[in-house]
């Protein structure tokens, strides 16, 4: 293998927002990220809509009379 080509790979500490701390191993130090495993929707269950403005009520009184996706 050829010498100083690969990256160092060092002890690396992820912090979430929600506050989580994962400690594993990255070519970077320290990562920030916006969302985790601990604070996730799909991983929680508490998946919530947010209907802003009635959107979704408007997009289905407009297509309520169509047959898209019905047999």
């Amino acid at each position: 293998m050829k010498q100083n080509v690969h990256p160092q790979y060092v002890d690396c500490e992820i912090t979430c927002l929600c506050g989580n701390v994962i400690k594993t191993r990255s070519t970077r130090p320290k990562l920030n990220v916006e969302i985790c495993s601990n604070c996730h929707p799909f991983y929680t269950g508490q998946q919530k809509i947010i209907d802003t403005a009635g959107r979704v009520e408007r997009f289905r009184k407009r297509y309520e009379g169509t047959k898209y996706g019905k047999k």
